[in-house]
């Protein structure tokens, strides 16, 4: 019996239990297509997933780990065959099905998407759901017609994972980004990146909301939410968007309709987990293509072990980590 490491957790009456722990190809959960994983990826969700009383888990035991790469060993559906090399994120994956902080996974098809030509397992997951997001809202901010003449694009909570690869991708794709944070510690790091400029986080939210302020950005991408994004929005020029991705800054927006009707702003929601598959795969061939950072992978990414993981959870979740972390299996 073929027997791997995992990173499980478990709760035994109320009590939670994290650890890794030695599986079997019985302990995984039905599917169509087995997966030996040869990297994943940390994300802020991971996080979260590992805390006790989550609201995310409702079965356990779950292995966490929301994204994961790698080879297929088995498959019995006729997309994939046994050598190749796959990308799975999103759905339930490291929520209500085991994921990727594992040496092996197994899940449906319809989950797992083919490694696009020009990119690598380990490239793949320092984009992980963190870059496949950060694509997507620069996607639809281009498909709602931002140009990189239009003036500085804005990204929030840029030092973490979804701002520093959107720091990136845009300045690849050749606009004026702006970048804020909260880590002054960090503003080389995003200058390296491609941010023309880096700001405070007070400087986009002084604690004084208005409905509209003297327009800066022609767009943002925005993985923060909350008040800071009220305030965003009221700075954005006219036809100017923001793509929302997150909510570490609080759920409750609070704005006013003045920038939607006297700017013709637009307020785009980003949603990674339900995304269709049809156009998954072109946001994924763009990661392998025109918004693929490859010479500035080796500054993002921080690579562990699967023992290091649960130290790496907590730091991800106390703001204390930058970049992309990713786990290598093997």
């Amino acid at each position: 019996m073929t027997t791997f490491q995992a990173y499980r957790i478990d709760k035994n009456e109320g009590q939670q239990q994290a650890g890794i722990e030695t599986l079997s190809f019985k302990d995984l959960p039905e599917g169509d297509v087995l997966i030996k994983v040869h990297y994943s990826s940390v994300n802020f969700k991971d996080g979260i997933v590992s805390q006790p009383d989550n609201p995310m888990v409702k079965e356990y035991p779950i292995v966490p780990g929301i994204d994961l790469a790698g080879e297929v060993v088995e498959s019995d559906h006729d997309s994939f065959k046994k050598g190749d090399r796959v990308i799975a994120t999103s759905y339930e994956i490291g929520v209500n099905h085991h994921g990727g902080f594992s040496e092996y996974a197994r899940m449906p098809a319809e989950w797992v998407v083919p490694l696009p030509d020009g990119l690598t397992l380990e490239e793949s997951m320092i984009y992980g759901t963190a870059g496949f997001t950060a694509g997507l809202s620069i996607h639809r901010l281009e498909q709602n017609g931002l140009k990189p003449e239009d003036g500085p694009v804005l990204v929030t909570g840029a030092s973490g994972g979804v701002g520093s690869m959107a720091v990136a991708m845009l300045a690849k794709r050749g606009y004026h980004v702006e970048a804020s944070t909260g880590s002054a510690e960090h503003t080389e790091f995003l200058k390296r990146l491609g941010a023309e400029s880096v700001i405070s986080r007070e400087d986009v939210y002084d604690g004084n909301l208005k409905p509209v302020k003297s327009a800066r950005w022609a767009s943002a991408v925005d993985p923060v939410g909350g008040e800071q994004l009220a305030s965003v929005l009221s700075q954005l020029q006219y036809n100017g968007a923001a793509a929302v991705s997150g909510l570490t800054g609080g759920t409750n927006i609070p704005t006013q309709v003045y920038p939607f009707i006297l700017r013709g702003i637009s307020l785009i929601g980003i949603d990674s987990v339900q995304f269709p598959m049809d156009e998954r795969k072109k946001v994924w061939h763009r990661l392998a293509n025109d918004l693929k950072t490859k010479e500035l992978f080796d500054d993002i990414k921080v690579v562990i072990g699967l023992e290091e993981l649960p130290e790496t959870l907590n730091q991800i979740l106390a703001g204390q980590t930058r970049g992309r972390t990713i786990v290598k299996f093997g």
